[in-house]
């Protein structure tokens, strides 16, 4: 996954030289005059790296350690000093800096430089995708009912042999849950999962999402940029509603699918990847391809492994156990000491009929929690169209 270097220098020269060297090397580049500016990019998460001048124009370029130091992930900052500064890089260093380089800057000491942070980085995106994997196997219930059982079976085999899945089922089954446990215990485990919602992207932005842009392929396209089919090389793609994908998006993903291989727009040259790709949908794929709005050919491609996850209302014994894994979840989310539920409420929730199936589930254990004023949650804690099934009853 590319890593992206904020470069805060008041000299647009020292920018311009170091960021085009970087790019040369694969890394995103984000520049900044003044202090004020490096602190707005890191606000807003821009930065991986931070190579920081010492002497800015509106402050003292180290102060920025002592700012970020609270920072859970602080990117590695690498000052840039000058001949009488190295004392002052040194103690800098005790503070958090990750390394110092002298001007004027010898390029191949900056590579190294970077290489070394590019560790620290890795290292800890490593460490936080182990955890979330770790947190995504307890956030898969399966449930008592046999076609939950079936599905769960069926995945584990996908999982092992990193084939194409299909996943189908209505909004808010956990469709996307169900992706991320195939990720979780399968071979690719370690390795990138990156998701993108097809419906929620414009389609004439779609192709550049999937598969990145070279620099001057289309207007505002003034550096590369990589595909999520790039940044997913190793681990696993996950297509979201991909019944919104337009036919001519539909025909590249199979081209890629089928050579291991695409193009970025703009792009002459072909870049290999190894990536399992799960699709899913809310709206039957079959009924689609009559209607001339999806490929067959793509179709087919896809379902190598087909699951079809049941709506709620179709599961209502599960919902027992996932009321209790969703209390322990929203106990964590919102402090409280929520232990258990009473017959009447559990038997409002068994008798709604769920449209909006687990997602919905979910929330209503949520608000359920935030209006409990003891540790058992009432039918009155439940939504009004919820609760008023026991009363009508």
């Amino acid at each position: 996954m590319a890593m992206t270097v904020l470069i805060i220098d008041d000299e647009e020269n020292a920018r311009e030289n170091i960021g085009q060297f970087l790019t040369a090397k694969g890394y995103e580049v984000k520049g900044a005059a003044t202090l004020a500016e490096g602190r707005t990019s890191l606000q807003r998460g821009d930065a991986d790296i931070v190579l920081l001048d010492v002497q800015l124009p509106d402050g003292y370029g180290p102060n920025l350690l002592y700012e970020t130091a609270g920072m859970p992930f602080r990117p590695p900052i690498i000052l840039i000093t000058a001949y009488g500064e190295i004392d002052m890089a040194v103690d800098a260093m005790k503070n958090g800096a990750h390394d110092f380089l002298t001007k004027p800057i010898v390029l191949s000491q900056l590579e190294k430089s970077i290489e070394r942070a590019g560790e620290v980085i890795a290292m800890r995106r490593e460490l936080l995708h182990l955890r979330q994997s770790q947190q995504e196997k307890g956030k898969f219930i399966v449930g008592k009912g046999p076609a939950m059982h079936a599905v769960l079976s069926q995945a584990q085999r996908a999982a092992e042999k990193s084939v194409s899945v299909l996943i189908t089922g209505e909004t808010g089954t956990g469709k996307e849950v169900l992706a991320k446990f195939i990720h979780s215990i399968g071979p690719r485990s370690t390795k990138p999962f990156i998701a993108i919602n097809c419906a929620a992207i414009q389609n004439t932005m779609l192709e550049a999402e999937l598969f990145g842009f070279e620099a001057g392929a289309f207007t505002g396209a003034d550096k590369r940029k990589t595909g999520l089919m790039e940044v997913a090389d190793q681990g696993i793609l996950f297509l979201d509603e991909i019944a919104s994908m337009p036919l001519d998006i539909q025909a590249k993903l199979l081209r890629a699918l089928e050579e291991r291989a695409f193009r970025r727009v703009g792009g002459t040259s072909m870049i290999k990847v190894d990536v399992q790709i799960i699709a899913a949908s809310n709206r039957p794929l079959s009924a689609l391809i009559n209607d001339g709005q999806f490929r067959e050919d793509l179709f087919y491609r896809l379902k190598v492994v087909d699951l079809h996850v049941p709506p709620l209302r179709d599961r209502k014994p599960d919902i027992p156990e996932l009321v209790g894994f969703f209390i322990r979840q929203h106990n964590i989310q919102q402090g409280s000491n929520v232990v258990g539920i009473s017959p009447m409420a559990i038997a409002a929730l068994m008798a709604y009929d769920w449209p909006g199936n687990i997602r919905e589930l979910s929330n209503a254990i949520a608000r359920a929690i935030l209006f409990c004023d003891g540790e058992t949650i009432e039918l009155g804690d439940l939504p009004s169209e919820i609760s008023r099934l026991a009363a009508n009853g």
